[in-house]
């Protein structure tokens, strides 16, 4: 795979269906400029074209194509000006130009500038983490005007009149849904609250928050937002029968079969179940067989499983209804078969038991007001929503708002988007969709056609080719081949025109083929006749929610999908505070620009899977000239801040992403002047980037390739005098400097010589190998006869000939297992901007030097613990702690608690310190090419000593961050050692 196509694939994330810029990047002019040339000339902007309905404009100084709103104008005009471009006397002057082509909107809106929502970790046991999700504010009329708010070209917002608001709201559908959500928001007195503070810190609103539940049960399940309010016992409390109206929900973990009205039941507690403690199960009360039906609501069934438990009840009842899909939830009743007695001296006893009483009658008198949610999906759906329009709701158009108003549509519509959204698609058989949970599908799929969130294919007489592929992807090879036989009774020249290949892919291009020719005029309804009625998602719903979806979670790895891992309880989330004080897109032009440059890596991705070289160096040319333009701001004013970490989410960082790739890729292809164009083009504009290391080493390499030794030389000198080259980079260019840099070039020796030449101690170890066959891993037999590769052989060595070591086959797992447990409490920190999601393992500025810098005095204060041998009690105490929570770089499963504290207590406080500190300070450059095995073995004094070891094979050879690793851990005072592996004569 070629460097940085990874990295690129983790940021493309899950391919977008629709392109809506596709056809302008990939048609507009191509700039007329020598990539890498320190001054850039006129270029003409990759996204010209009418997007999103919005203005472009020529820059009078630069002549560049850029957005009609008056703060892109203003700014870009800013650095014109201080780039001191000279103005041609063809353009307009300031005066002549007309920005402001669009009238003024107004329109009401929330504050924008909500600054900080503060979410304290949650104290409930059943929760796997909290989503610092936002609900409505206040009353109704807040909701509207938070829905309608309004990003117009020059963020022009006014205030309208809350009567206003109201009468909007009034002529919506489906209001009493809306009402019903202001319902519970008042019921939850006593629920935990996030205060959103200003840039000012005063509080300008007090809202709930909604939770992430882990569902133990079903997704059916009342979440914890619904739950109702604990009851105290009062004196007129007894200890009279109990009988309760409630749910059996979770179906779909019983056994199928016919209910009927008044059916006999029986409840039974599950205390094994992994998921809830607390689990009831229903049975039915049958003299041969009880069946199970489902489980009691898990709000209910914390409050009558202690009564099960501690004061014997046993319950029954019966089913009062019974439902009309096979796994929605079914109404009964219950009571208590028995009358607890208590003596005088069981007062204490007494009141737990009139205490859980009356919070199980609270909890089901609560659930027949409010039913269990039907669908969590759709629940997690609105959630993401809500937030996202609650925070960045200045990114979004009117238009793109109602899009996202799923409150107004029907819950039918709303499940069945969610669903066919989740899916890979695009288009479906109407006829093979069937959820349980979907009562009308006609209903669902009118509502969500009038809103333009799916488009059709029932009717059309003309569709586009793409479109047409799409649809015939969801016939079988049996429905394509039926297809072409009946095209060719009609029309002979389809079987003479076409291949005869038998796959699917090849019936497809035959019927394609069909349609592009003309051959058969009424081919649409052919394939209508064989599909039936299909669906799809439209294009502005799927930009749409794919905004929302990137703007919540950040990143394009994560979905929908992570909403259901914390429910299932397969991912486990940490708890920290999100602090907002500023915006990662300030306004809509930095998103669209960000938008655009991901569009452009997602071709670049795609061009590389389908061979297509042309449109891979239209990728590179494009990227290159937006990167032309591109001015870094100073960081140095801000250190800690906005700028230093969340430069990964500006158009600019993506498009340097698709320029490395392209370097790798012209490096493969051998044309390396390109290439070192390239490479000067990324290192003229981000000075300030911690991929300089790479970047010089290449560029260095790649002149030596071309025969420019001299200059190759002097880049390598010049980037060790970068503070941003580093580890296993800077190893690699002293070295350079080193092998190039004799006399006559250079006669002077460098004052790292001594440093960069020193040796490492080798071991050497022969073993049987069972291939020798080149660019295949080895693999040898071991000391007991079984197949090992080289790492077991090693380490088989070191516990018998080489000392009773004792150790693991780790690489950089173990380390980062254990500087993220001893460093817990200083990741997850209180730090502003870090945490924007609820979904995060990691604060967002780990790998950058802020990491560090900001937490000064907590890494400090941590560091001088760990020295002074307090490592193992801390490592104990995080592990306890935080067992089975997600956390980046920590492996649960592969280092047991023993192995680590045989670790730490071996490896001693000073020079795990010294490690600490190093990933802390720099932790992306650190965190790879560390030794492959870690050993230790104890003294009779519970002391130990630790030893490092790289291990390779017969045609292996360190790599410069291994080497870089091998030398800092030789300073810090490691044993280190590197074991070679070769054959054993025959």
């Amino acid at each position: 795979m070629l460097k940085g196509r990874e990295s690129l694939i983790r940021l493309v994330g899950r391919r977008r269906r629709f392109l809506r810029r596709r056809h302008s990047l990939l048609t507009s002019s191509a700039p007329q400029h020598q990539i890498g040339c320190k001054e850039c000339k006129d270029e003409v902007s990759t996204g010209n074209g009418n997007v999103d309905e919005e203005e472009w404009v020529d820059c009078p100084v630069c002549g560049k194509k850029i957005r009609g709103e008056d703060r892109v104008v203003n700014s870009h005009l800013d650095k014109c000006l201080t780039r001191g471009s000279k103005r041609k006397l063809s353009q307009c002057t300031l005066f002549q130009l007309n920005f402001c082509t669009r009238p003024r909107v107004t329109v009401s809106s929330i504050e924008s500038d909500v600054t900080r929502i503060d979410v304290g970790p949650s104290t409930d046991d059943g929760n796997i983490c909290d989503l610092a999700s936002v609900t409505f504010s206040k009353n109704i009329c807040d909701l509207a005007s938070e829905m309608n708010s309004s990003d117009g070209p020059e963020n022009d917002i006014q205030d309208e009149s809350k009567s206003s608001v109201c009468n909007r709201v009034n002529r919506m559908e489906n209001l009493d849904g809306l009402l019903k959500l202001d319902d519970e928001r008042k019921l939850l007195s006593d629920a935990k609250t996030m205060q959103i503070f200003g840039l000012e810190g005063s509080p300008q609103h007090q809202i709930t928050d909604d939770r992430i539940d882990n569902i133990a049960d079903s997704p059916l399940s009342l979440s914890e937002k619904r739950m109702p309010k604990c009851v105290e016992p009062s004196e007129d409390d007894d200890n009279s029968e109990i009988l309760l109206d409630t749910f059996v929900v979770g179906r779909r973990f019983g056994n199928d079969g016919e209910l009927t009205v008044g059916a006999m039941i029986m409840l039974s507690r599950d205390p094994e179940n992994v998921k809830d403690q607390n689990a009831i199960k229903v049975l039915t009360k049958d003299t041969d067989h009880n069946k199970e039906l489902g489980y009691i609501p898990r709000e209910l069934a914390q409050y009558l499983s202690p009564l099960i438990d501690k004061f014997h009840l046993r319950f029954e009842g019966h089913i009062t209804s019974i439902p009309q899909h096979p796994h929605a939830v079914v109404p009964i009743q219950i009571y208590s078969s028995g009358i607890v007695s208590f003596g005088e001296k069981d007062s204490s006893s007494l009141q737990v038991f009139n205490s859980l009483r009356r919070n199980a009658l609270s909890a089901a008198e609560f659930s027949q007001t409010h039913s269990p949610i039907p669908a969590k999906y759709q629940h997690n759906l609105l959630l993401l929503l809500k937030e996202v329009l609650n925070i960045n709701g200045h990114l979004f158009t009117e238009g793109e708002k109602t899009l996202l108003a799923f409150l107004s549509l029907s819950d039918d519509s709303q499940r069945l988007f969610a669903r066919l959204y989740a899916r890979k698609g695009p288009w479906f058989r109407m006829a093979s969709i069937s959820y349980a949970e979907i009562c009308d599908y006609e209903e669902a799929v009118k509502g969500l056609s009038e809103a333009e969130c799916v488009t059709l294919f029932e009717s059309m007489d003309k569709l586009q080719n793409n479109d047409l592929k799409e649809v015939l992807n969801v016939l079988n090879v049996g429905e394509l081949r039926d297809l072409i036989s009946s095209l060719n009774k009609t029309h002979k020249k389809i079987a003479q025109n076409s291949d005869r290949g038998t796959r699917k892919q090849d019936y497809i291009a035959r019927v394609l083929a069909a349609y592009q020719g003309g051959l058969c005029p009424n081919l649409t309804s052919m394939i209508l006749g064989k599909t039936g009625r299909c669906i799809r998602i439209s294009a502005s719903a799927e930009s749409v929610f794919w905004r929302a979806e990137r703007l919540f979670f950040l990143n394009g790895e994560q979905d929908l999908s992570e909403f259901l891992l914390v429910d299932l309880g397969i991912v486990k989330y940490p708890a920290y505070n999100c602090i907002f004080t500023d915006q990662i897109f300030p306004d809509r032009s930095d998103l669209l620009s960000y938008e655009e440059a991901i569009e452009v890596a997602q071709i670049m991705d795609e061009s590389l899977d389908e061979n297509n070289n042309e449109l891979v160096s239209r990728c590179v040319e494009i990227s290159a000239s937006n990167v032309s333009s591109f001015v870094e701001e100073d960081r140095s004013s801000h250190s800690g801040s906005m700028a230093a970490f969340l430069s990964c989410f500006s158009a600019s960082w993506v498009y340097s992403k698709v320029i490395l790739l392209g370097v790798s890729f012209l490096e493969h292809e051998q044309r390396f002047k390109e290439a070192i164009n390239l490479l000067k083009l990324l290192l003229d504009k981000f000075k300030c980037d911690r991929r300089r290391g790479y970047w010089n080493l290449r560029l260095s390499v790649d002149l030596e390739h071309v025969g420019c030794l001299d200059e190759s030389l002097e880049v390598a000198e010049k980037g060790l005098l970068d503070p941003w080259v580093r580890a296993g980079s800077r190893v690699a260019l002293q070295r350079r400097v080193l092998r190039l840099g004799k006399p006559p070039r250079r006669w002077k020796t460098p004052s790292f010589s001594s440093s960069v030449k020193r040796k490492i101690v080798e071991v050497h170890v022969q073993g049987r190998p069972l291939n020798c066959k080149t660019g295949v891993k080895n693999v040898f037999y071991g000391e007991d006869g079984d197949r090992c590769g080289v790492e077991e052989l090693a380490l088989q060595y070191y516990a018998g000939e080489g000392g009773s070591w004792q150790g693991v086959h780790t690489e950089s797992g173990i380390w980062l297992t254990i500087f993220g447990l001893l460093m817990w409490d200083v990741v997850f920190a209180d730090v502003p901007n870090v945490f924007r999601t609820k979904f995060q393992t990691a604060p967002l500025d780990l790998e950058t030097d802020s990491f560090y810098e900001v937490r000064r005095d907590l890494i400090e204060a941590l560091l001088d613990k760990i020295e002074h041998g307090m490592a193992e009690e801390l490592l104990i105490m995080s592990w306890e702690s935080h067992v089975g929570t997600a956390c980046r770089g920590v492996n649960w499963d592969k280092h047991s608690l023993s192995e680590l504290r045989a670790a730490v207590t071996c490896i001693g406080g000073p020079c795990l310190a010294s490690i600490c500190r190093n990933l802390a300070q720099d932790y992306r450059s650190w965190s790879s090419g560390m030794p492959d095995l870690l050993l230790w073995r104890f003294r009779d004094d519970y002391r130990g000593e630790a030893k490092l070891v790289e291990v390779k094979g017969p045609r292996d050879r360190l790599s410069e961050q291994q080497r870089a690793w091998l030398l800092f851990l030789m300073d810090c005072g490691f044993s280190v050692e590197v074991c070679k592996v070769s054959h054993a004569p025959i």
